[in-house]
């Protein structure tokens, strides 16, 4: 594991598309009030365009911010992430069938100290 970089990319594959974060999470089976603490913690400070959780199992679920402000609900490739938008973006080719359609998480750790994050290089 690495020192977690400013920015950590990671691929994801849409599950659907909704209006608000908290609904996206909501869809991806996170309780409702986790959703709304998730939400409100990752805007502390910033606007966030990911929210990350993890479901009963272990499922890395993320509710992500699409270019058209509306967000995906996505499950989260977080064991691939990548040091770069690029890399992210092939290995998500990777992950894409049949139809599925897909996006690029960032999860932003500037201000993180002594986090560890396993980015493959």
């Amino acid at each position: 594991m690495n020192e977690c970089p400013p920015e950590v990319y990671f691929p994801a594959v849409i599950c659907a598309v909704c209006d608000s974060p908290i609904d996206a999470l909501i869809g991806l089976h996170v309780p409702q009030d986790e959703a709304m603490d998730l939400v409100a913690a990752a805007w502390v400070g910033q606007d966030a365009a990911c929210v990350l959780a993890s479901v009963d199992g272990g499922r890395s679920v993320a509710a992500i911010r699409l270019p058209d402000g509306r967000w995906a609900a996505c499950n989260a490739f977080v064991e691939a992430s990548c040091a770069t938008r690029g890399e992210a973006e092939r290995r998500l080719q990777k992950l894409l069938k049949r139809g599925r359609s897909g996006t690029v998480g960032i999860l932003r750790c500037a201000g993180v100290t002594g986090r560890k994050m396993p980015v493959q290089e």
